[in-house]
Formats: C-alpha cells, structure tokens, sequence
C-alpha cells in the first residue's frame, strides 16, 4: 500500500494516539497501523477506525485526568 501523504510505500506497524477532551486525557497504545517508511505518515483501516471510536465512547464516561489503555486488550 503507498502513503496517502507522499506516495512511498507502508509497512505494517503499531503505533500510540492520544485524544484530548474537556478536562481528560486518552492514549490508546498498540494501534495496528500502516506506517509511512519515508514521511512516518500513520493510516488506520476502517475497522480501526470503528474500534476506536467505540474505545473512546466507552472511556469517555468514565474518564478522570489521564487514561492508557492497550488497544489489544480493549478491542479484542
């Protein structure tokens, strides 16, 4: 698959995220990934997409200054 930035080619990889809210912090660790060998550009698949957004719905009800979760764990 090429970047969608540069046009280089992607390997597969895992990579962090951190989403800000109100008064909260989010990283989310271990996100399968496609990565940019030349610019580092991060794509996620549709499905990734999904699953995410469905950890940040769960963890938002709860969330206190900072949470870290594994996406391994919280996606499975």
């Amino acid at each position: 698959m090429k970047c969608i930035k540069c046009g280089a080619e992607t390997f597969m990889d895992k990579t962090t995220d951190v989403f800000e809210f109100d008064d909260c912090i989010l990283v989310i660790r271990n996100i399968p990934c496609r990565k940019c060998a030349e610019c580092d550009e991060i794509i996620y698949s549709g499905r990734i997409i999904r699953d995410i957004e469905k950890i940040v719905d769960n963890v938002k009800n709860s969330l206190t200054d900072i949470v870290v979760v594994d996406f391994k764990k919280i996606a499975a």
